[in-house]
């Protein structure tokens, strides 16, 4: 599996779950015995059993905010054959979205997914839509079946960081 996954990073571009805010990410319907940290965090993401489900209906909203300024050139997201997403749409930089006001606003992007890219095949991007991002929110509208219920093995995004300060990183200079 290692393998696979190295050959789907476009050259360039790395993995950004290691600049993910963990302290923000937020889902809205997700269940609570399959949450979102299964289908995004490394270990779990890569482990079958493990999902991110949908609760009282197909859809989901993530919510990611990433430590750092982030380009973002591409993303996996797997799942299976009938419930695996199939329109997602990728809004960058808008925070305090909900189900009531996701539809007011232009996605960045929108991927229809098909069978193919839910096995692992990424999707490229609009890479100009994502040059200067520091939270993406992921609106998965349905899925492949129209169920009642998505599911969602993986959630991988491909990019790179924009060099930037940190500014939780800077300490005050006291003067004497």
């Amino acid at each position: 599996m290692a393998s696979v996954v190295s050959s789907v990073i476009p050259r360039g571009q790395v993995d950004l779950v290691d600049f993910v805010d963990w302290s923000g990410v937020e889902c809205l319907n997700q269940t609570t015995s399959h949450p979102l940290a299964n289908a995004l965090k490394q270990g779990y993401r890569d482990d079958d059993g493990l999902r991110l489900e949908s609760d009282a209906d197909e859809q989901l909203l993530i919510f990611l905010p990433f430590t750092q300024v982030i380009k973002l050139h591409s993303a996996v997201i797997t799942g299976p054959e009938e419930e695996g997403p199939k329109t997602v749409k990728l809004f960058a930089n808008k925070e305090h979205m909900g189900f009531s006001n996701v539809n007011d606003y232009p996605p960045s992007d929108s991927l229809n997914l098909s069978p193919d890219n839910l096995k692992g095949i990424p999707v490229t991007l609009k890479y100009v839509k994502f040059q200067n991002v520091r939270s993406l929110t992921i609106f998965i509208e349905d899925n492949q079946a129209d169920g009642d219920v998505t599911k969602v093995q993986k959630i991988a995004l491909f990019g790179t960081t924009v060099d930037t300060t940190n500014m939780k990183d800077l300490k005050k200079i006291e003067e004497h």
